[in-house]
């Protein structure tokens, strides 16, 4: 389509008391080559940028949580977590982001990268925003942040693992556009999703009276089931591959005596410590409950089938 397409035939100044509100009417020739008249509102608050802060090594992001009113009074608390951002005021994307960004979070980004422009509302608002993704360290924080109080902000700054500002996207705690694109910018050609170390936690004892045959039938179950956590990329552990030959070590002679009731769990706990997720399988568990339940008090990542962890591309699909 070119400008030919187009017949702007009035133009009406509506508001200006924020920014600029006009209503335009115009004509527009559709593609069967009749003119079709029209009017729009169109809302002039100048062109943006934003970026998306983020720390390689520790796998983190900074983001921002403010109050909007136009999303307070669409049904939502107004609070909203995005990434840091402001209009330009007649500066250059690159300078503007960069003091926003200080202002803001409270770093000083050294470089950023400028990743593509998008309208954001573009049936009734003519910004263009510039979307930006820079690095930074521990080093490179400067002040609080907090935005500026003669503007009317009030900015608390939030660092969050990568892997839970995704998360929180498919919570609903994240709503914010340019916040969503930026995160998902990143895990697509940054911070590809991570091979994940999966403690598979499902019954052992419940339901078995100790039979050896049951409880060797609960392993073969949890093993097959960490045969698919294997298949799907990540690292998957049972705590029963540790305890077990570790309370027999310790003097264990059978499951249930007293060495056993003693160090098994604190067995599985400690490879808790250092894994990355819980998979929650099969029937009633309170050991399994019981993992999760660290798991959640150490912030890992509590699934409840194979297919809700991260998908893994294999490094030969990915070049």
């Amino acid at each position: 389509m070119s400008e030919e397409s187009i017949r702007v035939t009035g133009e009406e100044l509506l508001s200006s008391n924020w920014y600029v509100l006009k209503k335009f009417s115009f004509e527009l020739r559709r593609r069967d080559g009749s003119w079709q008249p029209q009017v729009r509102e169109v809302y002039d608050r100048g062109n943006g940028a934003t970026i998306l802060l983020y720390n390689l090594e520790q796998r983190t992001v900074l983001l921002t949580r403010q109050f909007r009113m136009p999303a307070f009074v669409n049904d939502h608390s107004g609070y909203l977590i995005e990434t840091a951002a402001g209009l330009l005021d007649n500066a250059s994307p690159e300078v503007r982001i960069r003091q926003e960004a200080e202002e803001e979070t409270g770093y000083r980004v050294q470089a950023v990268q400028k990743v593509f422009d998008a309208f954001m509302s573009p049936g009734s608002v003519t910004e263009r925003v510039h979307f930006f993704i820079g690095r930074y360290q521990a080093e490179d924080r400067v002040n609080a942040g907090g935005g500026l109080e003669h503007e009317g902000e009030d900015i608390e700054v939030l660092e969050l693992d990568f892997e839970q500002a995704l998360a929180m996207i498919g919570s609903g705690e994240i709503v914010d556009g340019k916040t969503i694109m930026l995160l998902q910018y990143l895990q697509l050609h940054l911070l590809k999703p991570r091979s994940l170390m999966v403690l598979v936690a499902g019954p052992y004892r419940s339901g078995t009276e100790d039979d050896p045959a049951r409880l060797a039938d609960n392993v073969e179950a949890m093993e097959r089931c960490a045969a698919q956590v294997l298949a799907a990329g990540h690292f998957p552990v049972l705590g029963e591959w540790v305890a077990l030959p570790m309370t027999r070590l310790a003097g264990s002679l059978e499951v249930g005596d007293a060495v056993y009731n003693a160090q098994f769990h604190a067995y599985a706990e400690r490879l808790l410590e250092r894994c990355d997720a819980v998979l929650r399988i099969g029937g009633p568990s309170a050991g399994a409950d019981a993992m999760v339940s660290i798991g959640e008090r150490l912030g890992l990542g509590i699934y409840q089938q194979v297919g809700q962890l991260p998908v893994i591309v294999p490094q030969a699909q990915q070049a």
